[in-house]
């Protein structure tokens, strides 16, 4: 078989430094701005996202700088690490973009990075970056010395990726469409009468579900095909309207509780969860209720914040209030939106999106493994019980949620603090907005030299 055949749908942006590598990973993935969250730091910049490109969806990578050449020694350990990071990106990827300097022209790391890259055997396309104005274009003959295809564009200015971009697209293998025969589950759930009917309406641009000002009018969940996107990759969906989850001392009758034990049936089998709120009232404890009930079952989950064209805040104010009020959740991505008006129901839309597609996502085992790596190296484990946690391998087993299996030198000595540290490297390096991580450690004997002592 051939090897392209067997890689991922994953693109990988390398080069040497400061030629706009992480600029144009921002203009390709950078769609989702306008989706907020209530932890701060979510928001940077991220090493993985899922980017779509005319109804084509795949994996893009960013990666550090190559800043030697070949031959060379390398003392510096945060370079050497970069090197790494980059050689086990390319480990599954089948299109690597290779970014370099349209005014500086090719230099030798220039070329070093291009060799590196026919010794992977993984597809290459140039991109002559900085080409800023129509009359720059010419400059990208010298680049055409390294053997690739070759198209100049501007992160800056966002010129040539309409030329750029279907190249890469057509060298990715076939996409395997899962969610077609095994549509995608959401949940809407929250407190009665946060409007969760009413949004599904908006949505759906229909009247399939009773609407209601007065609150319990949903009785039973009520399951509703939806497609986002179009052509052979898009996502199909399943909504489920749920009745309004009161608190249990609140109910009074055999029907109530039914309905509440179908919305809790909802969660646990939804793939993402949309936690509903009402922001004429902020987060209130059953709210918090909800969430932690969410959480508890690992569900995908966005926050959508309906009635806002009634609120008195603002969107500053009014995340760090979820924040305060269920911390357990604060990677989750934030909507604010109102069903009555149609204000941003599209970002909800992505926002589901986004979300379903953080929670399948699948992590290269190098990347991954680099990830934790690194974390170890900041943050050394404490010693319990007389011994130091050691981590040898991490490899994903599973996703929806995403099952991180992590072999260490003994589990009983892994601490929630450094548990939750891991989770928080790993969401520095893939972004995974309102998907559940789940850490599974096992033992695992030292490799052969550590045994021994040497």
């Amino acid at each position: 078989m051939d090897l392209q055949d067997s890689r991922d749908r994953v693109v990988v942006i390398v080069g040497r430094p400061n030629v706009g590598k992480s600029a144009i990973f921002n203009r390709l993935a950078g769609k989702r701005a306008s989706i907020v969250h209530a932890e701060s730091g979510v928001t940077r910049d991220r090493l993985m996202r899922e980017v779509e490109w005319n109804d084509q969806r795949f994996e893009l990578v960013d990666t550090g700088g190559i800043a030697y050449l070949q031959g060379e020694t390398d003392n510096d350990i945060i370079q050497s690490a970069m090197q790494r990071q980059v050689e086990t990106a390319l480990e599954s990827a089948a299109v690597a973009i290779l970014v370099v300097d349209l005014h500086s022209g090719i230099l030798p790391m220039d070329r070093d990075v291009a060799a590196r890259l026919r010794a992977c055997n993984c597809r290459t396309i140039v991109a002559a970056n900085k080409a800023d104005a129509p009359q720059h274009d010419n400059l990208s003959g010298d680049c055409e010395s390294l053997g690739f295809p070759v198209f100049p564009v501007s992160a800056l200015h966002d010129r040539g990726f309409g030329d750029l971009m279907p190249a890469v697209v057509d060298a990715l293998p076939e996409a395997e469409n899962t969610s077609s025969a095994d549509p995608i589950r959401v949940a809407i759930v929250g407190r009665p009468n946060v409007g969760k009917s009413s949004y599904i309406n908006r949505l759906l641009r229909s009247d399939r579900v009773i609407v209601s000002d007065v609150p319990g009018t949903t009785r039973d969940t009520v399951d509703i095909p939806f497609t986002i996107g179009s052509g052979p990759q898009a996502r199909h969906y399943i909504l489920s309207d749920t009745a309004g989850m009161r608190r249990v001392g609140k109910i009074d009758n055999a029907v109530e509780r039914f309905s509440l034990f179908r919305a809790e049936q909802a969660i646990e089998h939804c793939h993402v969860a949309v936690l509903v709120l009402d922001a004429t009232q902020g987060p209130t404890q059953q709210d918090k209720k909800i969430a932690a009930l969410i959480n508890k079952h690992n569900r995908g989950c966005l926050i959508l914040v309906n009635k806002w064209d009634l609120s008195e805040t603002t969107q500053r104010q009014y995340a760090p209030e979820v924040q305060y009020a269920m911390p357990f959740m604060g990677h989750c991505p934030i909507v604010f939106a109102s069903a009555e008006s149609g204000f941003n129901i599209r970002r909800t839309i992505e926002g589901i999106d986004h979300v379903s597609a953080q929670t399948r996502m699948h992590l290269p085992t190098g990347v991954l493994n680099r990830c934790i790596l690194n974390g170890q190296e900041r943050v050394r484990a404490q010693v319990k019980k007389g011994k130091r946690l050691r981590v040898y391998y991490s490899t994903q087993v599973d996703d929806n949620p995403i099952r991180i299996r992590i072999y260490v030198n003994d589990p009983r000595v892994v601490q929630p603090e450094y548990r939750r540290y891991l989770e928080r490297c790993i969401r520095e390096w893939f972004g995974l907005e309102g998907a559940p991580i789940m850490l599974l450690f096992s033992a695992r004997r030292p490799p052969r030299r550590e045994a021994d002592g040497r």
